[in-house]
Protein backbone atom coordinates (compact mmCIF):
# COMPACT_ATOMS: atom_id res chain seq x y z
CA UNK A 1 0.00 0.00 0.00
CA UNK A 2 2.69 2.37 0.64
CA UNK A 3 4.50 1.55 -2.26
CA UNK A 4 1.38 2.11 -4.35
CA UNK A 5 1.26 6.07 -2.26
CA UNK A 6 4.54 6.69 -2.81
CA UNK A 7 4.33 5.90 -7.11
CA UNK A 8 0.99 8.08 -7.27
CA UNK A 9 2.97 10.98 -5.08
CA UNK A 10 5.67 10.43 -7.53
CA UNK A 11 3.45 10.64 -10.51
CA UNK A 12 1.11 13.64 -9.28
CA UNK A 13 4.78 15.76 -8.90
CA UNK A 14 5.73 14.81 -12.39
CA UNK A 15 2.61 15.72 -14.27
CA UNK A 16 2.62 18.81 -11.80
CA UNK A 17 5.95 19.47 -13.28
CA UNK A 18 5.46 19.13 -16.61
CA UNK A 19 2.11 21.33 -16.42
CA UNK A 20 3.69 24.21 -14.57
CA UNK A 21 6.83 23.92 -17.48
CA UNK A 22 3.89 23.64 -20.49
CA UNK A 23 2.15 26.76 -18.86
CA UNK A 24 5.73 28.93 -18.80
CA UNK A 25 7.04 27.66 -22.06
CA UNK A 26 3.99 28.93 -23.89
CA UNK A 27 4.03 32.87 -22.32
CA UNK A 28 3.90 35.13 -24.77
CA UNK A 29 6.19 37.58 -23.53
CA UNK A 30 7.94 39.74 -26.00
CA UNK A 31 11.66 40.08 -25.77
CA UNK A 32 13.10 43.32 -25.83
CA UNK A 33 14.00 45.39 -28.70
CA UNK A 34 17.31 47.25 -28.18
CA UNK A 35 18.41 50.36 -29.30
CA UNK A 36 21.20 53.03 -28.93
CA UNK A 37 20.54 57.13 -29.44
CA UNK A 38 23.38 59.13 -29.58
CA UNK A 39 23.70 62.63 -28.71
CA UNK A 40 26.97 64.17 -31.17
CA UNK A 41 26.87 68.20 -31.80
CA UNK A 42 23.47 68.48 -30.07
CA UNK A 43 22.14 65.88 -32.61
CA UNK A 44 19.78 62.83 -31.88
CA UNK A 45 21.48 59.85 -34.08
CA UNK A 46 19.36 58.49 -34.90
CA UNK A 47 16.57 60.93 -35.38
CA UNK A 48 14.25 57.94 -36.17
CA UNK A 49 12.82 54.74 -34.76
CA UNK A 50 10.73 52.55 -35.47
CA UNK A 51 8.97 50.08 -32.79
CA UNK A 52 6.31 47.89 -32.68
CA UNK A 53 4.00 48.39 -30.26
CA UNK A 54 3.64 46.73 -26.55
CA UNK A 55 7.14 45.92 -26.79
CA UNK A 56 9.75 47.01 -24.51
CA UNK A 57 12.29 49.36 -26.01
CA UNK A 58 15.78 48.80 -23.94
CA UNK A 59 17.36 52.39 -24.79
CA UNK A 60 21.09 53.28 -23.89
CA UNK A 61 20.92 57.10 -24.07
CA UNK A 62 24.55 57.93 -25.08
CA UNK A 63 26.19 61.62 -24.72
CA UNK A 64 28.84 62.50 -26.77
CA UNK A 65 29.24 66.12 -26.22
CA UNK A 66 31.16 67.94 -23.29
CA UNK A 67 27.68 69.48 -22.18
CA UNK A 68 24.64 68.13 -21.01
CA UNK A 69 21.54 67.26 -22.71
CA UNK A 70 18.08 65.99 -21.99
CA UNK A 71 15.84 63.15 -23.69
CA UNK A 72 12.20 63.67 -23.26
CA UNK A 73 9.78 61.22 -25.18
CA UNK A 74 5.73 62.03 -25.30
CA UNK A 75 3.02 63.96 -26.75
CA UNK A 76 2.80 67.45 -27.14
CA UNK A 77 1.52 67.92 -24.04
CA UNK A 78 4.53 66.33 -22.17
CA UNK A 79 6.42 68.95 -24.42
CA UNK A 80 4.20 71.80 -23.61
CA UNK A 81 4.97 71.39 -20.59
CA UNK A 82 8.25 71.12 -20.08
CA UNK A 83 8.78 74.25 -22.70
CA UNK A 84 7.12 76.42 -20.14
CA UNK A 85 8.90 75.15 -17.43
CA UNK A 86 6.06 73.72 -15.51
CA UNK A 87 7.82 71.10 -15.35
CA UNK A 88 11.46 71.60 -15.34
CA UNK A 89 12.94 68.92 -13.34
CA UNK A 90 12.67 64.82 -14.45
CA UNK A 91 11.43 62.80 -12.15
CA UNK A 92 11.96 58.92 -12.31
CA UNK A 93 10.56 58.67 -15.31
CA UNK A 94 11.45 56.17 -18.23
CA UNK A 95 10.68 58.75 -20.81
CA UNK A 96 12.22 61.89 -18.96
CA UNK A 97 16.22 61.13 -18.75
CA UNK A 98 18.85 63.85 -18.25
CA UNK A 99 22.18 63.15 -20.13
CA UNK A 100 25.45 64.32 -18.50
CA UNK A 101 28.35 65.03 -20.55
CA UNK A 102 30.33 63.09 -21.77
CA UNK A 103 27.82 59.85 -20.39
CA UNK A 104 24.82 57.91 -20.75
CA UNK A 105 21.57 56.21 -19.38
CA UNK A 106 19.50 53.53 -19.99
CA UNK A 107 16.18 53.28 -20.05
CA UNK A 108 13.32 50.61 -20.82
CA UNK A 109 10.05 52.05 -22.95
CA UNK A 110 6.73 50.85 -23.61
CA UNK A 111 4.63 52.31 -26.28
CA UNK A 112 1.01 50.70 -25.98
CA UNK A 113 -0.72 52.84 -28.80
CA UNK A 114 0.74 53.27 -32.65
CA UNK A 115 1.70 56.71 -33.60
CA UNK A 116 4.68 59.19 -33.46
CA UNK A 117 6.08 60.06 -30.61
CA UNK A 118 8.65 63.00 -30.75
CA UNK A 119 11.72 63.11 -28.13
CA UNK A 120 13.35 66.31 -27.75
CA UNK A 121 16.16 68.61 -25.83
CA UNK A 122 13.97 70.81 -23.65
CA UNK A 123 17.54 72.83 -22.47
CA UNK A 124 17.71 76.33 -23.38
CA UNK A 125 18.48 76.95 -27.31
CA UNK A 126 18.26 72.89 -28.41
CA UNK A 127 15.33 72.02 -29.94
CA UNK A 128 14.93 75.53 -32.10
CA UNK A 129 18.35 74.07 -33.91
CA UNK A 130 17.04 70.72 -34.42
CA UNK A 131 17.71 68.51 -31.58
CA UNK A 132 14.92 66.92 -31.97
CA UNK A 133 13.61 63.04 -32.96
CA UNK A 134 10.33 60.79 -33.52
CA UNK A 135 9.65 57.22 -32.52
CA UNK A 136 7.01 55.87 -34.74
CA UNK A 137 5.12 52.58 -33.01
CA UNK A 138 3.79 50.40 -35.68
CA UNK A 139 0.92 47.83 -34.99
CA UNK A 140 -2.43 47.48 -34.25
Amino acid sequence: MREQTRVGLVVACIVAVVGCLAVVGCTDAASPVIARITVDHSRFLPALLTVPRGVPIALTLINEDPIDHEWIVGDEAVHERHRTGTEPAHQDRPTEQTLPALGFKRTTVTFEAPGDYRFICHLPGHEAPGMVGTITVSGS
